[in-house]
């Protein structure tokens, strides 16, 4: 029984695709993740300048107080909650990094109220 130059060839060609796939699974699951991870971001800032145009009638320090207590509940943190026009712009960052070694997300976002006048 003679053995072939290329014994062996199919385990390793199997050994590297699988390596391979489980490289770009990994990736993927990655990118998802932080996609996600900015979604909810973007999700908690425009929840808290909704949140705060919505008690822009009770003053400033008020309105961001409750934006806030929303971002919190959406785990984020507020770094900004500025006023414009009787318009909140607030800025917020993931308490929660997607991937581990990348930075928190951040996200802005800015509303003002309906039920003042122009």
């Amino acid at each position: 029984m003679s053995r072939s130059s290329d014994s062996g060839v199919a385990t390793v060609w199997t050994a590297l695709a699988t390596v391979a796939l489980v490289s770009v699974s990994v990736l993927v699951w990655w990118v998802g993740v932080a996609i996600t991870a900015r979604h909810r971001a973007e999700a908690a800032a425009d929840l808290g300048a909704l949140a705060a145009a919505a008690h822009a009638a009770d003053g400033p320090t008020t309105a961001c107080a409750r934006a806030r207590e929303v971002a919190d509940r959406e785990r984020a943190v507020v770094t900004s909650c500025r006023w414009r026009d009787r318009d909140a712009f607030v800025e917020v960052r993931s308490t929660v990094a997607p991937v581990p070694g990348s930075p928190p997300p951040t996200a802005r976002a800015r509303a003002g109220p309906l039920d003042l006048p122009p």
